[in-house]
């Protein structure tokens, strides 16, 4: 049933006897607008919005055809319903008028009692088309707020597993947001650069971005007499840390056995797994070379060491940014991926403004 609304009916035809019956038929239970030709039905069209236009198709300046294709080609106007009421009643005329878009063909002579129930049925078609198209919209936004929610929930449990490592070493403070946003302005870097544009678009940056603080997630399994050692640590120790890469890619791989195809996951794994690995293949735990490197490892590596040097840790005081970016400098081709490390330095107004900002928040 149509609502209670009052809907408004635009009648054109050049013949005014036409319009008389139309506007008589119509009258009694919608607001009836006239025009005589096409041209003037189309400046009464971008005033009311009708809801129904019932056009002849021969008249002056403008054609029946011609209007419905400015009706269609407005995009305030398109979804309005056109019919044509035409005594042209040929096969060609009323499939012309169907293909060029028109919902209905009323020959004339006509009776009154059709045109109302082709009227009404063309009204309650418009009702039922906007009112799944509310539905539709209202469901794409529990869509979009559901993933939301997923999206927060997941962000969430990064940082609960961040933390979970992190606690353990009450002195990496904000370590992993500040390397968070240090990887993320490498990437854009890279990206506006031009550089690694095969895997940097979008998707790739806001994974890395996400999956970043997961970096350290193995040193769960490191013993506190290691991990929280004040001095250097001995050989045997050491090989003990450097199985923390190898931990953090087996809690990821148990995790990707409850998900399917998960890019998250695998990027985490990634970077857990070659954050330590060194451009010279000297790193560990593989000893991979270059570009062996996955990109996520070679850009965490750079960010991760830069924190690592400008904080204070257990086993060591922190040093100045400038001492920090001359050992990265010295370590470009060696340690770090030369083309990164060259970005590193092109923006480390941006790295200083990261560390500052956070170490204050840190402090409050």
């Amino acid at each position: 049933m149509l609502n209670s609304k009052i809907f408004k009916v635009l009648i054109v035809d050049d013949s005014a006897v036409n319009l008389d019956i139309l506007y008589n038929a119509l009258k009694d239970k919608y607001k009836v607008y006239a025009a005589l030709n096409g041209k003037r039905a189309l400046e009464i069209s971008k005033k009311i919005y009708p809801d129904i236009i019932l056009s002849d198709i021969m008249m002056p300046e403008m054609s029946g055809y011609e209007l419905l294709e400015e009706i269609q080609n407005n995009e305030k106007l398109k979804e309005i319903p056109v019919v044509f009421i035409s005594s042209l009643d040929d096969m060609h005329n009323k499939v012309k008028g169907l293909q060029l878009g028109a919902m209905d063909y009323i020959i004339k002579p006509f009776e009154t009692i059709e045109v109302r129930a082709r009227v009404k049925n063309q009204l309650l078609l418009k009702e039922a088309k906007n009112y799944l198209q509310k539905q539709n919209i209202i469901l794409e936004k529990r869509v979009e707020e559901r993933v939301l929610e997923i999206q927060k929930l997941q962000d969430a449990m990064i940082y609960t597993l961040a933390d979970l490592a992190e606690t353990r070493d009450v002195e990496t403070g904000l370590h992993i947001k500040r390397t968070q946003y240090y990887v993320y302005e490498i990437a854009n870097e890279l990206k506006n650069e031009g550089i690694e544009l095969e895997l940097l678009d979008d998707k790739y940056i806001e994974m890395l971005f996400k999956t970043a603080p997961l970096h350290d997630i193995g040193k769960v399994g490191i013993p506190d007499s290691i991990l929280l050692k004040k001095g250097k640590l001995t050989k045997e120790e050491f090989e003990i840390m450097k199985k923390h890469p190898q931990y953090g890619k087996n809690a990821l791989e148990n995790a990707k056995k409850y998900t399917k195809n998960s890019f998250f996951i695998v990027m985490a794994q990634e970077i857990a797994y070659s954050h330590h690995e060194k451009w010279d293949g000297s790193g560990y735990p593989n000893g991979l070379k270059g570009n062996n490197i996955p990109l996520s490892g070679r850009i965490m590596s750079i960010a991760d060491v830069y924190d690592a040097l400008t904080t204070e840790r257990v086993y060591k005081n922190a040093i100045s940014h400038k001492d920090a970016m001359r050992m990265i400098i010295s370590e470009k081709g060696k340690h770090f991926d030369p083309v990164i490390t060259d970005i590193f330095i092109k923006i480390e107004s941006k790295i200083i403004d990261i560390k500052d900002k956070l170490n204050e928040k840190e402090q409050e």
